[in-house]
């Protein structure tokens, strides 16, 4: 995959990531089960689903999201982390492939 095509998948999923968030931002605050310290919750991503980081960007109010997923099984878990170091589970699901499309051409509404 190319670099520039990493970031254009980056951008689209940090996009979708920043809906999900603004969506999910009070109840991930009234639940506490989906936060947690940085290093526990991606500990549990590797140990528990064989997931790893598979893209990042900065998200509003300097958070951090990120895109991790199992290569082996497809499972996948968008996390955003606040500038307090808390992490938040804002998405997950089944189905993750890399994609490497190519842009469209200029001047193309495609």
């Amino acid at each position: 995959m190319t670099r520039t095509t990493k970031i254009i998948h980056l951008t689209m999923l940090t996009a979708a990531a920043a809906l999900m968030i603004a969506a999910k931002t009070e109840a991930a605050g009234a639940n506490p089960r989906n936060c947690g310290p940085r290093e526990a919750v991606v500990t549990r991503l590797a140990d528990g689903y064989g997931e790893t980081r598979q893209s990042m960007g900065l998200g509003g109010n300097n958070a951090v999201v990120e895109i991790f997923a199992s290569d082996e099984t497809g499972s996948w878990t968008i996390t955003v982390t606040g500038t307090n170091g808390i992490t938040c589970l804002v998405a997950s699901g089944q189905g993750f492939e890399e994609l490497a499309e190519a842009l469209p051409a200029k001047g193309s509404d495609a």
